[in-house]
């Protein structure tokens, strides 16, 4: 019998509407302001993901909604306040800003119609809705992209989790592609030696450049995640890229929550480690971030900094993330190229006026077939 539909559609689908592909680029996400208010809800979303936090269901419910979302959202807000512009959240803007490149960039490389959006797996714009926008506006092929150059299953992961569960839901989902990660793409890493060689062209160059990446519990690493070992490989290319040494060019781990032991060695002990042994000046890098957060302007450029002073140090100079700089843009553009492979709109022959023929053609059968019943 006739009921509530199972499946999301679109009503009254024409065929005059032409198919073409995007790009879902998908960041962390952001509280919509620097007040425990706004970061309530979003540190509920965050911390209640299970791909986040693996530990059993009912006691980690209980100790987020019983304990951590009744002191952190005051302690959060500090923080973002302490980074909050005049346009908002600089994760928020510094994405969208990257979109519009890339937008911009493939408009100029790619001969079909490629739309690119921008979605964030926690706050807004979220995945569901944006992804129902893209299909509204006839995109049937969806390349999801997401910011993190480092798979994680508590990351990249999430995001495909939150994919996987818009388009499940949806009459007539989408052809799909995913980038797992993009760790040693050759022009992220030449992105990335040309920003550090570009801060030490500007500023002077320290005495070790610390490569500091986003931590994960170390049991995550036993149970089979990968991201230890490709933000080590990331950093080995990085170090050949600029010749350096490991001792020249460390790498550490940030970020960390709770008691448990996460992935060192701590960003946090190894900055306090350099200041104690009387280096003086240090440039930190932040390869696991796509564009500059809360984690890097806030934790690394101010907290870190100050553990850095207070050690014996005298300045860490923080490299900002790539960004939406001319090179991070130009490497997401070669990713996508390569992953959009054998799509139409993605082909150098792809032809518009050939594109509308074949529409034209699919309304008159449609217009036959109606009259034939």
């Amino acid at each position: 019998m006739p009921g509530t539909p199972n499946y999301t559609g679109l009503a009254g689908h024409s065929h005059d509407t032409p198919s073409q592909a995007a790009v879902l680029l998908v960041n962390l996400g952001t509280p919509d302001a620097p007040t425990a208010a706004a970061v309530r809800p979003y540190l509920a979303q965050f911390l209640g993901d299970p791909r986040v936090i693996e530990y059993p269901r009912l006691l980690w419910l209980a100790i987020l909604h019983g304990v951590i979302l009744r002191v952190r959202p005051k302690r959060s807000a500090h923080a973002y306040a302490r980074i909050w512009t005049a346009d908002g959240s600089p994760l928020r803007v510094g994405s969208e800003a990257l979109a519009t490149a890339l937008q911009a960039e493939l408009a100029s490389r790619v001969a079909g119609p490629v739309r690119v959006a921008l979605a964030m797996r926690y706050g807004k714009p979220d995945v569901a809705s944006t992804i129902a926008a893209l299909q509204r506006e006839g995109v049937r092929r969806l390349l999801v992209l997401p910011l993190y150059p480092q798979y994680s299953a508590t990351s990249t992961g999430s995001v495909f989790d939150a994919v996987a569960d818009t388009v499940k839901g949806l009459r007539w989902p989408p052809e799909l592609r995913q980038v797992n990660d993009y760790h040693g793409e050759a022009s992220y890493i030449a992105a990335l030696a040309d920003s550090v060689r570009a801060h030490w062209a500007a500023n002077g160059r320290g005495e070790k450049l610390l490569m500091s990446f986003h931590g994960i519990p170390e049991r995550y690493l036993r149970a089979g995640d990968p991201y230890f070992c490709q933000c080590h490989a990331t950093a080995r290319l990085l170090r050949e890229a600029l010749g350096l040494s490991e001792d020249e060019a460390p790498i550490s781990f940030q970020s960390r929550v709770g008691r448990e032991r996460w992935l060192h060695p701590y960003t946090d002990e190894t900055v306090k480690v350099f200041g104690g042994r009387g280096i003086k000046r240090i440039d930190v890098i932040s390869p696991g971030f796509a564009v500059d957060c809360l984690e890097t302007l806030e934790e690394i450029a101010m907290q870190n900094a100050d553990f850095f002073r207070e050690a014996g140090g005298d300045t860490l100079s923080y490299i900002p993330c790539l960004n939406a700089t001319p090179a991070h843009v130009q490497a997401l553009t070669d990713l996508v190229l390569r992953h959009g492979q054998g799509w139409p709109e993605f082909s150098p022959d792809y032809d518009g006026a050939a594109a509308a023929a074949h529409l034209a053609a699919a309304r008159e059968r449609a217009r036959r077939i109606d009259g034939d019943a």
